[in-house]
C-alpha cells in the first residue's frame, strides 16, 4: 500500500464520523418529503452522477457501482477502492403564493470495494437511502373562529447499510447480490393554533416511524466483444417487494395556557408499536457502448411499484408508480497522455427524467435534470477526484402545488491502490 493510499485512507477516516452524521441530519428541506418515505435517493454515485444517474451496465475498473451489485467483478483482482462524497444543493420553491430559497449541504456517503480472486468481487457502504425534512405553516381565517395557523414539520432519515458479492461463472457474464440492512426514524408532526383568544384548545400531533430490517437486491451483467476496442454491456436489476420491520408512534393532545399555567389532555397515545413496510417491486434494465480508456455512452431504465406499497398494512393515496430514465456519456481525450494533464481528464455529461411516486389529485410529481462534469486523475495513481453539477425541475404550481427549481454540486473522491502484492524488494 503506497504512502499516499495510506494518507488518503486516514483522511477518509476522519471524514467518516460526519458522513454517519449525515445519515441523521436533515439532508433535504423539500415540501414533498412529507409524503411517502420522503426524498428518495438515487442509486448513483461517483463518476456516474455526472452522467445523469445512468450506470446499470457500466463496468469500470475504478468505479465503485452501487447501481448493479454485479459490477463488483470489475476491478482489477488487486485492486482496492475507497470512495466518500459530499454533496451541497440550492432550491427554490414556489407556488401561486410566494416563494422560498433554502441550502443543504452534507457528507453523503462512504463505500469501499475490493476482490476476493480474478472471478470474486465484494463492496461494502453506508449511504443513505431517503430523507425527509420539511417546515410548511398555513394561515387561514375561520369564520367565527379567528385566525388559525396550521404548521406541519419534520426531519429524518433512512440509511441502507450495505454489503455486496459478485462472481464471474463464465466469461462475460456477472452476477451480483446486496444484503441491505435499512436503518433509521423518520418524524412527522403537526400544530393547530388558534389565535383568537384562550378559549381554543392547540391542538399537536406526533408521529415517528422507526425502521431496521434487511433484504436482498440482485443484479447480472453481460459483455457483448464487438471488436478489439469496443464492447456492448447489458445489465439488469431486480429487487422483489420486501417487508421491514417497522415501530411507530403517534401522539395526538390538546392543550390551553392561561397565564402561567397549562392545561394538557392527550386525546391518542401509542408509542413504540410494531408494524410492517413493504416495499414495491423494483427492477430496471441498462446498456452500456463502451470504447476501451476513451468513450463510454450508458443509457437506464427503473422501475417501482410504489402504488402497491403498504405502510403499517395500508396503501398511501399519495403513491403510484415510480418510472425513471437516464443517459449520460464520458469522454477521456487521451487516458495515458504524459505531457498534457487536461487530455487526461473524463469529461462527462448526463440526463434523467422521473416520473416520481408522489401523486397528488392525479397530477404525478415529475423531475428531471442535466448534469455534467470532470474526473481529475490524482497524480501516479488510479485515483480520481469527481466533480458533477445537476441543475433541474421537480413538481408544478398547477393545482396549488410547489416547483422546485434546484442546483447540486458534488465532489466524490474516489482512492484506488493495488493490496496484496508480493515484493521482490522493500
Amino acid at each position: 500500500m503506497s504512502k499516499y493510499f495510506r494518507a488518503y485512507i486516514v483522511i477518509g477516516l476522519l471524514l467518516f464520523p460526519f458522513t454517519i452524521l449525515a445519515q441523521f441530519n436533515n439532508n433535504t428541506s423539500s415540501p414533498y418529503s412529507r409524503y411517502g418515505l420522503g426524498e428518495l435517493h438515487s442509486y448513483s454515485f461517483g463518476r456516474s452522477t455526472a452522467m445523469g444517474g445512468a450506470s446499470i451496465a457500466s463496468r469500470y475498473e475504478t468505479q465503485i457501482n452501487l447501481a448493479n451489485p454485479a459490477s463488483y467483478t470489475a476491478i482489477d483482482s488487486l485492486g482496492f477502492m475507497f470512495e466518500f462524497g459530499i454533496d451541497g444543493k440550492t432550491s427554490k420553491f414556489k407556488n401561486d403564493i410566494g416563494s422560498a430559497y433554502h441550502s443543504d449541504i452534507n457528507f453523503q456517503y462512504f463505500a469501499m470495494s475490493f476482490q476476493f480472486s480474478n472471478s470474486f468481487g465484494a463492496s461494502l457502504g453506508l449511504v443513505p437511502f431517503t430523507d425527509v425534512g420539511y417546515n410548511v405553516r398555513v394561515e387561514e381565517n375561520v369564520e367565527n373562529t379567528g385566525d388559525v395557523i396550521t404548521t406541519y414539520y419534520g426531519a429524518g432519515t433512512i440509511s441502507n447499510a450495505y454489503f455486496g458479492l459478485a462472481f464471474e461463472p463464465w466469461k462475460f457474464v456477472s452476477l451480483g447480490a446486496n444484503l441491505n440492512y435499512y436503518f433509521g426514524m423518520l418524524n412527522r408532526n403537526a400544530e393547530v393554533v388558534f389565535m383568537g383568544g384562550s378559549d381554543y384548545y392547540n391542538i399537536q400531533q406526533l408521529k415517528s416511524l422507526r425502521v431496521n430490517d434487511f433484504s436482498f437486491d440482485f443484479g447480472t451483467q453481460v459483455t457483448i466483444p464487438l471488436s478489439k476496442n469496443n464492447q456492448l454491456i447489458l445489465g439488469a436489476v431486480f429487487e422483489r417487494n420486501p417487508k421491514y420491520k417497522a415501530k411507530y408512534s403517534d401522539i395526538t393532545q390538546k392543550n390551553i395556557s392561561s397565564g402561567s399555567s397549562t392545561d394538557q389532555d392527550t386525546l391518542y397515545y401509542a408509542e413504540e408499536q410494531d408494524g410492517t413496510i413493504e416495499f414495491p417491486y423494483m427492477y430496471g434494465g441498462g446498456v452500456s457502448f463502451v470504447t476501451k480508456n476513451k468513450l463510454e455512452i450508458n443509457a437506464d431504465f427503473y422501475h417501482q411499484d410504489w402504488g402497491e406499497a403498504k405502510f403499517l398494512g395500508e396503501k398511501s393515496k399519495f403513491l403510484t408508480d415510480l418510472n425513471k430514465f437516464a443517459i449520460g456519456a464520458e469522454w477521456i481525450p487521451d487516458r495515458f497522455s504524459i505531457r498534457n494533464y487536461y487530455k487526461r481528464i473524463a469529461y462527462r455529461v448526463g440526463f434523467n427524467h422521473e416520473q416520481s411516486y408522489l401523486v397528488f389529485n392525479n397530477q404525478q410529481i415529475n423531475q428531471f435534470g442535466i448534469s455534467f462534469g470532470v474526473g481529475l486523475p490524482v497524480y501516479r495513481s488510479k485515483s480520481t477526484v469527481n466533480i458533477a453539477a445537476e441543475f433541474g425541475r421537480k413538481g408544478t404550481t398547477e393545482n396549488n402545488l410547489v416547483l422546485e427549481n434546484y442546483a447540486r454540486i458534488n465532489l466524490m473522491v474516489n482512492l484506488y491502490d493495488l493490496w496484496f502484492i508480493q515484493r521482490r524488494f522493500d
